[in-house]
């Protein structure tokens, strides 16, 4: 199957800090450079593995803006092509699993991030960047959550993660992913803060301890498919040196664009 890549400018969900929203055309840009291989590292060619690249224009309204999002994915499976969306601040996972669940009903999710984003609410927002799974999880979008990376966390989303069943790691725990998660359909949700910022500084709330590069694509790796989806989130430009970051988003579509071809 081929992918869309779906580009969300979208981050006044954010806390703390704004720029995730001009992710999507940074990517856009590196993509489809000239400079840029059009291979994965087996060899799957884009060309083969990307149908192109669509970035929506959304309103200021956010609820509006969540709806936008939600018709984009669906208008994507619809055409019988996977979305691989860009951020975008996280909040855009949520509207992205209303059209995921519409086609495939409840999926398997594998996150990686520095935080669950299980609050309930965070700064009188529902809809926050720090609440997507909640959201989804309640609404019954999930069927099994797997959550690697997580060391930015509190007592609430604890509980969160035990009411649902979520299965929480850190950094260090990549070996002990549940081997399951690989196997039935799944989607990927990437929060590049997920990374240590050694590999990933162009993040708004960057966490030391995180994940490599090399520890993410070695988890797109094991994916026995199919892919069904997936969203790379939170790069902040504005604070990216020489563009490090985007680089890494780069290579991960790559990745994750040759694993749902296949």
């Amino acid at each position: 199957m081929k992918t869309r890549i779906l580009g969300f400018e979208w981050d006044a969900s954010s806390s703390h800090s704004r720029g995730p929203a001009l992710g999507p055309s940074v990517v856009k840009r590196l993509l489809t450079s000239e400079a840029s291989s059009r291979y994965s590292t087996d060899l799957v060619d884009m060309r083969d593995a990307i149908d192109g690249y669509v970035i929506p224009d959304l309103p200021e309204d956010a609820a509006k803006a969540r709806d936008i999002i939600t018709r984009t994915v669906a208008d994507c499976i619809r055409e019988g092509l996977a979305p691989l969306s860009i951020g975008g601040d996280h909040s855009v996972t949520y509207p992205i699993l209303k059209a995921i669940h519409a086609k495939h009903g409840p999926v398997n999710v594998l996150h990686v991030d520095a935080h669950p984003d299980l609050h309930d609410e965070f700064e009188g927002d529902r809809y926050s960047h720090a609440c997507p799974f909640a959201r989804a999880l309640a609404d019954g979008l999930v069927r099994t959550l797997v959550q690697v990376g997580i060391r930015c966390w509190d007592r609430t989303q604890l509980d969160q993660a035990k009411k649902y069943g979520v299965t929480i790691l850190r950094a260090d725990q990549v070996e002990e992913i549940p081997p399951a998660i690989f196997s039935g359909p799944l989607y990927m949700s990437i929060d590049l803060d997920g990374l240590d910022p050694a590999f990933a500084p162009g993040v708004s709330h960057p966490e030391p301890g995180g994940l490599s590069t090399l520890d993410v694509l070695k988890m797109i790796g094991r994916i026995k498919g199919p892919l069904i989806g997936a969203d790379v989130v939170e790069l902040n430009p504005e604070r990216d040196w020489q563009m490090t970051t985007a680089r890494v988003v780069v290579r991960l579509v790559k990745e994750l664009a040759a694993k749902i071809a296949v």
